[in-house]
């Protein structure tokens, strides 16, 4: 069985031909419940054969394997055209070279997708609260080497504003580096917020220069047809969010 468009999400947003992207849902694959059924994660006690056989799905409708990441909820940035570990502990790839396929996986975390309006390089990165606010997307945008007005950024499926329940030290963390962040969180009982992950990561995109921002309002919480939830299921599976440079377009 191959997948299909209905198994996948495409950014809809101003990036040159070339510029090729998707992001997978949880639909179109083999794992069992509670992975069903494209899971694409080998770390989360899924069986490895059916994780195998998912990524080959996948495989199939790119030009290489993608660099899949040991995630850390930090804020490393790799460049897939260097010479790189098997699965290198980031959460953040960029690449100039064609084919070279970026890749973050997510089921709650932000994934966001980066290039320029040339669509010299692409990028993708893995943005959960943490990494959000130790600034992974400003260190991706860093590592692209583009001024941030030429650059265009996807907002991928992730936990919305409604759904995303924190502790005010998740608040305080993100206003001490803006106090603009605080629009971003709605009170939700006493010591307790609703956090629009959206809203910061446009904040901190804005702040260095990008503009172009399209996606948001996917939530992955809302959504079980389409989407893992680790806050809502606890034990689920993983989707992926790719880009690459395919200069045959």
């Amino acid at each position: 069985m191959l997948l299909t468009d209905s198994h996948l999400i495409r950014p809809d947003w101003a990036a040159p031909a070339h510029v090729r992207a998707l992001v997978t849902t949880r639909q179109g694959g083999v794992s069992l419940p509670p992975f069903d059924s494209l899971n694409t994660a080998t770390h989360v006690q899924d069986d490895p054969l059916r994780v195998a056989q998912n990524r080959q799905r996948l495989a199939a409708l790119l030009p290489a394997e993608p660099v899949w990441l040991n995630q850390v909820h930090g804020t490393t940035v790799v460049n897939l055209d260097e010479s790189l570990a098997c699965e290198p502990d980031a959460d953040a790839a960029v690449s100039r070279s064609p084919a070279a396929v970026c890749v973050v996986q997510t089921a709650d975390c932000l994934p966001v997708l980066f290039t320029d309006r040339q669509g010299t390089v692409v990028a993708a990165a893995h943005a959960g609260w943490r990494g959000l606010c130790a600034g992974v997307l400003e260190h991706t945008l860093a590592a692209m080497r583009v001024p941030g007005q030429e650059v265009l950024a996807w907002l991928g499926p992730a936990i919305g504003p409604q759904a995303f329940e924190v502790g005010d030290e998740v608040r305080e963390a993100f206003l001490q580096h803006n106090a603009a962040a605080a629009l971003a969180f709605q009170p939700h009982g006493a010591g307790k917020w609703w956090c629009d992950l959206y809203a910061l990561a446009r904040q901190r995109l804005q702040a260095v220069g990008v503009a172009d921002i399209s996606g948001g309002g996917l939530c992955t919480w809302h959504d079980q047809a389409r989407f893992f939830s680790f806050r809502r299921d606890r034990v689920t599976g993983r989707m992926a969010s790719l880009i690459w440079l395919d200069h045959s377009a």
